[in-house]
């Protein structure tokens, strides 16, 4: 008599004994087993191993012995002296953690200093090399800060080779360590990054993490003299006035058409923003090109120094409306350098050193000219937010800001986006010029800015706020002795910020 079926023979590579599964039917979960891996679970979404994890590190672990591979047990290592002398150690970053995410606490950029600056002769068409200004202001920062150029192991420079044309780019750093036969651990040179002083930046890290002592950072122009030899830089290093136009692509190849290649043309799309949404007038944006004539006046080595009235003002060209020829820039020819050191060299410099508290340097808009998510706004918001996150310092602490005045309206938003005023309420701020002139609140642009000292793109601004935080401007000085400065560069769709504290000297 044939019995019942027993259970089906196991296959090749199958278990004996499990009980055979539908196709897509999961396998039943012991209670027990259920459990510890619901609390595994628990512990992985909280961010920690659990407790009864094989691969968990031990306290103090790292390296795992030959006895520990086998059960894939951390074992604790030997603490090992650094190689690095005592100065370069750095300390561990430390961190809390924050709604799942770590804050860092410990800011790299105020382990470095600025302890020297220089310029070379600054003026228009002067007819003179980009690398002999460049070595004439190198020279003299290094000098200020108390060091030769042996001391001198790193270099950087804003925007580098390769961008917007010789004039506008300058010597590339590796021409300038040639020039100064400097002997370099670390340099750089780029266009992409958060303003013009993102080389100033760089060098802060590069510092901080150990990369070089002394870093010497510059940035040189010489547009006035290309412009005098007829020919126009453009957008991309295009020319015009008889050079060759390249063609165009991406956004460009709509503007083109039309002539929009200039940032004036692109800027005052914001101007007339502001004005339909704020009502700001012209009359109050003088005021910016007006109190930047009125301290290049105590300025010796500004461009343009002669008075300016509110007429004048008003009289000028328009270049694109509502930017008249006030509200822009002036070219020059100049280079400007400043050397950045560690920290620990402040009681060593000659001068006051400039503590570097904070840099900003976010970007979450559009990097756009024309098509900001904000018509009324830049880029300049991201910046100055990310820098107010990485200090205790407060708008109100603030004694002179030297912002970007490319154009008269990026230093409207600026002051707006860094916390001196209401938004839309820069107008009503600068009108009739008391909130920002030498004695007042807030002493902007204490050297003339670019409108009046040279187009310097941001270095002219970064050296100003180092004299004025030294006591060091002569007649152009703030009556009291400013503490603390904060320095903006760049306009549209890239910017960067940072406060500079004055040091013991």
């Amino acid at each position: 008599m044939r019995g019942r079926p027993g259970p089906p023979r196991a296959r090749s590579g199958e278990r004996t004994g499990a009980t055979a599964l539908l196709h897509g039917e999961l396998p039943a979960v012991d209670p027990r087993r259920r459990a510890v891996r619901g609390r595994a679970g628990h512990h992985r979404r909280a961010g920690r191993r659990p407790a009864h994890d094989q691969h968990r590190r031990l306290r103090g672990g790292g390296a795992r012995s030959r006895d520990a591979r086998r059960s894939h047990l951390r074992t604790a290592r030997r603490r090992v002296a650094p190689a690095l002398p005592s100065r370069w150690r750095t300390r561990r970053r430390s961190r809390r953690r924050t709604r799942g995410r770590f804050e860092v606490t410990d800011f790299l950029e105020r382990r470095a200093i600025i302890s020297g600056i220089g310029q070379s002769k600054i003026g228009r068409r002067l007819g003179r090399s980009a690398v002999d200004l460049t070595v004439e202001a190198g020279l003299a920062a290094i000098a200020d800060a108390g060091l030769t150029r042996d001391d001198i192991d790193g270099l950087a420079t804003y925007p580098g080779g390769g961008m917007g044309g010789e004039a506008f780019a300058g010597p590339t750093s590796p021409e300038v360590q040639d020039a100064m036969r400097l002997k370099l651990n670390w340099h750089d040179g780029g266009g992409e990054g958060p303003g013009q002083i993102r080389a100033v930046f760089a060098a802060c890290l590069a510092v901080a993490a150990g990369l070089a002592r002394h870093v010497l950072v510059y940035r040189t122009v010489t547009e006035s003299t290309a412009q005098g030899s007829g020919g126009r830089q453009g957008i991309g290093g295009a020319v015009s006035g008889g050079g060759r136009i390249p063609r165009f692509s991406g956004s460009f190849q709509w503007m083109l058409p039309f002539g929009a290649v200039s940032a004036a043309n692109w800027l005052a799309l914001v101007a007339t923003r502001r004005m339909h949404e704020f009502g700001l007038r012209r009359d109050q944006l003088a005021w910016i090109a007006l109190n930047g004539r009125a301290n290049a006046a105590r300025n010796p080595i500004a461009v343009y120094r002669d008075p300016m009235t509110l007429d004048d003002y008003m009289a000028v060209r328009m270049v694109t409306t509502p930017l008249c020829l006030y509200d822009c820039d002036a070219p020059c020819d100049g280079s400007t350098a400043v050397v950045v050191s560690h920290a620990d060299y402040a009681p060593d410099a000659p001068n006051p050193a400039c503590h570097v508290n904070a840099i900003g340097t976010a970007l979450r808009g559009r990097p756009s000219w024309d098509q900001f998510d904000d018509m009324t706004t830049m880029a300049a918001r991201d910046a100055a937010a990310s820098m107010w996150k990485r200090t205790d310092l407060r708008p109100a602490d603030v004694d002179t800001a030297q912002l970007y005045d490319g154009f008269s309206i990026i230093t409207m938003v600026w002051l707006e986006e860094l916390g001196f005023c209401g938004k839309g309420e820069s107008g009503a701020f600068v009108d009739g010029g008391r909130s920002i002139a030498l004695d007042g609140p807030l002493a902007l642009n204490t050297s003339g800015g670019q409108l009046s000292a040279g187009r310097l793109h941001g270095f002219g601004l970064l050296h100003e706020a180092c004299v004025q935080l030294r006591g060091q401007g002569g007649e152009r000085q703030i009556p009291r002795q400013p503490e603390v400065a904060v320095v903006a560069n760049g306009g549209g769709p890239i910017a960067g910020s940072m406060l500079l504290t004055r040091g013991a000297g």
